[in-house]
């Protein structure tokens, strides 16, 4: 075990003492930092764009209906023809022209009305136009049927329905789908370290073999001592840049947030979606909706998750970074790595995106769960669903058992397999190998 140390420490400071390692160590918290300064400023001058509709109603309908607002401004035109209208739009520089030409009824009016723009017009403004068409449609019907404009405004009031658990306690609308993506968070950075961290271990690997440095440290150490070596330093090296970048880009950003005087807030609500499983548009904002979010994240078990997450951010990386090694020991160069690339990456991709999709619509469904004890994608999916908690609500005890289990399972084999391809790959040289290759690998 004592060369197993010597190896350890010989990856791990040939990474940290490396002049690239250096420099992007305290490089990527500035780009980091920067980009979300960027996103935020291109955010406000995005907002502060406010667009000029002209109108041109020809009708006796719409006389009041369409509204200015902070992003969009409605010029009327009065007593000229199309052509007219909509090359004054044109030299304007207005943003489009709404037609409503002249008909008997309102129906036939709303069918006959056009939206002119020089190019493809914003799908948001689209749809605020139809909304404008589809409320006066729907009221001029109500009163047909004998419902007055009081009644119909009166109808246009939004409902929630309250929910609260069986122990009487309140729920707060879209906190399984926060939850989601705070896992989801947890996740993506196990995938963004296996695919940085293990190619590092790959890249290691090739130059060695490359240089024949490998025949001499071999002629001391046994192939699997040597493999793990690597695995262990670069990840320690791993941890030490993550770790000082998540400390650097907090002090960088709160420095930054403090001295330009940009508002989180509003950053982060600029990034939230408007639609789809996770639409956080409906959430409340009053004082006591703001409260009760609070409390519940603040209930999320943060201890749990943070253990939780080292340990399958372990488990996941060694099975991962000893493929990535296996791939290394068989290959020459860098280019023949390819063809064994996507096979690895396919599995973190598909937690990703199966994962929100499963999780969001329903985290104890049949996908989630498989995906969660799957070893190759439950370092992810099962972060989604621990947010959660575990236990009654949350993930059941024997599946969180079953999937670290499965996942340690899995790593001895991989690493079994991995050595055995690493100890007859380090010694190869001039020939591109085949899966099939490396399957009799396998079996010397």
């Amino acid at each position: 075990m004592s060369k197993l140390g010597l190896i350890i420490k010989r990856e791990y400071l040939a990474k940290v003492r490396n002049k690239s390692f250096v420099i992007m160590t305290f490089l990527s918290p500035i780009l980091m930092v920067g980009m979300v300064v960027l996103i935020a400023y291109l955010t406000k001058v995005n907002d502060s764009e406010k667009r000029i509709i002209a109108v041109l109603n020809e009708s006796d309908y719409f006389t009041n209906d369409f509204l200015t607002t902070d992003n969009t401004g409605y010029v009327n035109f009065k007593e000229i023809d199309l052509e007219t209208a909509k090359d004054s739009t044109a030299n304007l520089g207005y943003y489009g022209l709404v037609h409503i030409p002249n008909a008997t009824d309102l129906k036939t009016v709303a069918k006959r009305a056009f939206f002119y723009t020089k190019e493809a017009p914003s799908t948001a403004v689209v749809d605020a136009l139809e909304s404008v068409f589809q409320e006066r449609l729907m009221q001029k019907k109500l009163v047909d049927l004998g419902v007055s404009t009081e009644d119909f405004a009166s109808m246009e009031d939004q409902y929630e329905i309250n929910t609260a658990t069986f122990a009487g306690q309140q729920n707060v609308k879209g906190i399984n789908e926060i939850k989601a993506f705070i896992g989801g968070g947890f996740g993506y950075l196990i995938m963004m370290f296996i695919i940085i961290y293990g190619g590092f271990v790959m890249r290691s690997v090739i130059e060695e073999k490359t240089s024949r440095i490998i025949e001499v440290i071999i002629s001391s150490v046994k192939p699997f001592q040597l493999m793990l070596g690597k695995i262990i330093g670069t990840s320690l090296a791993g941890i030490t840049q993550f770790a000082i970048w998540i400390v650097s880009a907090s002090l960088l950003l709160m420095f930054v947030f403090f001295i330009f005087n940009i508002d989180p807030q509003g950053l982060g609500a600029a990034g939230l979606p408007t639609a789809g499983p996770a639409n956080f548009a409906s959430v409340p904002t009053s004082d006591d909706m703001v409260e009760l979010y609070a409390a519940e994240l603040f209930k999320i078990p943060w201890t749990m998750l943070i253990i939780f997450f080292i340990i399958y951010f372990i488990l996941g990386y060694l099975i991962y970074s000893s493929i990535y090694a296996a791939i290394g020991a068989a290959v020459d160069n860098e280019t023949d790595t390819q063809q064994f690339i996507f096979p690895i990456i396919l599995p973190l991709m598909l937690a990703i995106y199966v994962g929100f999709f499963s999780v969001f619509s329903n985290p104890h469904g049949p996908i989630a769960v498989g995906f969660s004890l799957f070893p190759l994608t439950s370092p992810i999916v099962m972060l989604m669903r621990l947010p959660g908690g575990i236990g009654e609500g949350g993930v059941p005890l024997w599946q969180l058992i079953t999937s670290i289990a499965l996942l340690m399972g899995t790593f001895m084999g991989i690493v079994w397999l991995a050595a055995k391809i690493y100890r007859v790959g380090i010694l190869m040289y001039g020939k591109k190998p085949s899966y099939k290759e490396l399957y009799k690998w396998l079996k010397y």
